[in-house]
């Protein structure tokens, strides 16, 4: 599985969404180099930019995929997940299967209901239109304007850099296939009930109309440590579309799992 290594101390994996690959999470990458101490591991999940797919034929077969690939990187050594979208769902599982080595958790716009039919989503809407993105986005324009929520030209810039690349370098073929069998085995909260007490975030938009909000917000009981966060004027593309506070909230969640980190074994 490919991955980009950048920095050191702590491991810290993140994993993108369905048909994308590592570099839609690159924005993310000045907020940890100044958070310190982080080696960010970003993955290509399989069948995405550099990770072939192979014999992964569903979900629960890419989440297991993970697993195995992180504990080839980092042995036995603390680490943390993060995951947007589909990476959510699976950063959840990542998070819950090898919890004793799992220092913190966050998900951002994260899937916790595969099944489409069955997620609760606000009704599609545009809050801002913005006809100065279509000389920049030319003709990526509808790819753009399927999730965006509030346009912009720095967004539009984004997406160009970040996130047109990665759908364009996906494996139509091997989604489809893992697309088939979307779901994990048994959802993570659900195969481990004990609540996850590390230090954890959840990020949703107001306005998501792929994923919701109020469907990681159920989840809230399960989560002691966590902050959960629904930001208005922003949809799918919220990392896009709130990158301040996308920003200021992982800053948060990496300060926390350091403090814990530092705190004498005594006192945890």
């Amino acid at each position: 599985m490919f991955a980009y290594e950048i920095g050191s101390g702590t491991p810290v994996v993140l994993l993108h969404g369905f048909g994308l690959d590592h570099r839609s999470l690159l924005p993310l990458e000045p907020t940890l180099e100044r958070s310190g101490r982080w080696r960010r591991i970003y993955l290509d999940l399989p069948g995405a930019g550099g990770s072939p797919v192979g014999a992964v034929r569903s979900t629960q077969e890419v989440a297991d995929a993970v697993v195995g690939e992180i504990l080839t990187r980092v042995g036995d050594e603390p680490f943390a997940i993060l995951g947007n979208s589909f990476g959510g769902m699976i950063a959840r599982y990542v998070a819950h299967e090898l919890r004793t080595q799992v220092r913190g958790l966050a998900t951002v716009a994260g899937v916790f209901v595969a099944p489409h039919d069955q997620r609760e989503v606000p009704p599609r809407i545009v809050l801002r239109r913005e006809a100065r993105i279509e000389p920049i986005l030319g003709g990526a324009v509808e790819q753009y304007r399927e999730d965006a929520v509030v346009e912009s030209t720095d967004d539009a810039r984004a997406f160009m850099r970040f996130v047109l690349p990665s759908l364009e370098g996906a494996d139509t073929h091997a989604l489809d296939r893992i697309s088939r069998s979307y779901s994990l085995d048994a959802e993570p909260e659900i195969a481990h009930p004990e609540p996850f007490v590390q230090p954890s975030l959840h990020i949703t938009g107001r306005q998501d109309d792929v994923v919701g909000f109020r469907d990681a917000w159920s989840r809230i009981d399960h989560y002691p440590r966590a902050s959960f966060a629904a930001l208005d004027a922003a949809g799918h593309n919220i990392l896009f579309e709130q990158a301040d506070l996308c920003s200021a909230l992982i800053a948060d969640w990496l300060a926390r799992i350091a403090q814990e980190d530092d705190q004498p074994a005594e006192d945890q």
